[in-house]
């Protein structure tokens, strides 16, 4: 895919309506993603988060130094489920399993590139979560909405996507609860936040 064709494809994406829910197709995409379990106590997932970054970090760099090219940092990515859909549902988040993650796009970034942003991150942070990796990801078609607000109040949201909107067009879910964070908390009030929830789908036929 050209950067051109990149760039439209990631404003369709990570940029939905926030009036209601849209069907998109997300194609094939490379991450560095680490897993958890659990999400009452922030540790582990804060640990995924640093180490992520420090890894995404000096890649920027490599590739100004090597290629002359630059990229925007993109915004740290989850995707969430639970053994019993009604704990995710409700937001149990003890009940919850994670994967924290960071699209590894463009195409241009290569693995050598990660290997070497990954040595970086190592020699100042120490040895990475056994999880950390770089993977392909593909959705397929997926329901999407921009949610404005406290993530903590997202439950209601996300139970009418899957007893109102996905019903109503004889789908259900095919994959793991996805959410895009596109602001930080700690420059952002809480009502001003901006997460896109995005649920892989298929016909329930």
């Amino acid at each position: 895919m050209k950067d051109a064709e990149m760039k439209a494809k990631l404003k369709e994406l990570y940029l939905p309506p926030a009036k209601d829910f849209v069907l998109v197709d997300v194609p094939d995409m490379r991450y560095v993603m680490i897993d958890g379990h659990g999400a009452a106590d922030r540790s582990a997932l804060d640990h995924a988060v640093k180490w992520l970054f420090a890894v995404i970090h000096p890649i920027k760099r490599i590739a100004r130094e090597r290629m002359g090219k630059d990229f925007v940092e993109p915004p740290l990515e989850g995707l969430w489920w639970a053994d019993d859909i009604q704990d995710f549902i409700c937001g149990n988040r003890d009940k919850l399993n994670w994967r924290m993650m960071i699209v590894y796009e463009p195409d241009w970034l290569t693995a050598e590139m990660f290997k070497d942003g990954l040595a970086m991150a190592k020699a100042r942070l120490g040895e990475p979560p056994a999880s950390l990796r770089l993977e392909g990801y593909r959705e397929g078609l997926s329901a999407q909405i921009m949610y404005v607000g406290p993530p903590d109040e997202e439950a209601p949201t996300i139970a009418r996507l899957h007893r109102e909107f996905l019903p109503a067009r004889k789908l259900i879910p095919n994959g793991h609860h996805h959410e895009i964070y596109l602001t930080d908390p700690n420059r952002v009030a809480p009502k001003k936040l901006k997460t896109v929830l995005r649920q892989p789908v298929r016909s329930s036929g």
